[in-house]
């Protein structure tokens, strides 16, 4: 299911529910600084999910985690970091293809400013009993550039600076996250598993 194929984004809607407000020229989606993120019209849980991204060249002065941030959520809940983080010294846990506060990237794979790369992921949802219990956590294995970074990692809850935990929910959309950088996606796929 494509769903961004560099013309329009009929798929993709605000935070808010509202038409998507990101810039769509020349193939290429690119996030409006303050403008809020975006999530997928569709909700999914078992997914292969195959997303391009660029991060622009900005100032050297930029360090950390103010440099070509954003993030793909899984499920608007679970964070795959997107970063600068060639050259760019960050947390290990808050580098570019970690879960965010959660699991470090095996390898860095990173590319330089401007140089497109991708990320393809292997999401298996969580799963919970009617009563709301947790019958079994959210896995995912993601390869960066071609290489594996995370091996079917074992998600501990929602992705984010508290202590993870989970709450009880269905499938849901996917979230691209306005950071404030100006971070530029194409060829956006998903493949129900």
């Amino acid at each position: 299911m494509v769903l961004f194929d560099g013309t329009n984004l009929s798929e993709w809607e605000s935070e808010t529910g509202r038409p998507a407000p990101w810039h769509v020229a020349d193939g290429v989606l690119t996030v409006v600084p303050g403008s809020k993120g975006i999530r997928t019209k569709r909700s999914f849980c078992d997914i292969q999910l195959h997303i391009e991204w660029r991060i622009p060249n900005e100032p050297q002065s930029n360090r950390s985690q103010n440099r070509g941030n954003s993030g793909v959520f899984l499920q608007e809940r679970y964070e795959v970091q997107i970063l600068d983080s060639y050259e760019n010294p960050t947390y290990s846990n808050g580098q570019a293809a970690a879960i965010y506060k959660q699991a470090i990237p095996l390898v860095n794979a990173s590319r330089a400013p401007e140089e497109w790369q991708t990320y393809d992921i292997i999401w298996k949802a969580p799963r919970f009993s009617k009563g709301g219990g947790l019958i079994s956590p959210a896995r995912i294995t993601v390869l960066h550039n071609g290489v594996l970074v995370q091996n079917d990692i074992v998600i501990a809850g929602r992705t984010n600076a508290a202590e993870p935990s989970y709450t009880p929910h269905g499938c849901a959309p996917l979230f691209l996250q306005d950071h404030g950088s100006k971070i530029s996606f194409r060829n956006i796929w998903v493949r129900e598993l």
